[in-house]
């Protein structure tokens, strides 16, 4: 079985080398971990809610990371954001 996940938004090939933890995820979590890939940077409250229990999984595995920042120049309110881990 080949995985090469590319992200659509951005021309870089992620985790060539992490094959085998790409392998061993759930059908759910391999779709919220391209989702992330595909938007880059994701506030937490866009997964959708069916989906969302995988992303505490993906956190654990280290693939993805969480992160506050505020989510407009206007608001002082941070908000949870979620990105793949190696991609700035």
């Amino acid at each position: 079985m080949f995985l090469i996940l590319t992200a659509i938004l951005t021309d870089r090939i992620f985790y060539r080398g992490h094959t085998e933890l790409l392998e061993g995820l759930t059908d759910v979590e391999r779709e919220v971990y391209e989702l992330i890939l595909r938007a880059g940077d994701l506030m937490a409250k866009d997964v959708p809610f069916k989906l969302a229990g995988a992303v505490p999984r993906l956190v654990r595995k280290g693939l993805v990371e969480v992160y506050k920042r505020p989510a407009s120049s206007a608001s002082r309110k941070k908000q949870k954001f979620l990105r793949a881990k190696g991609q700035e």
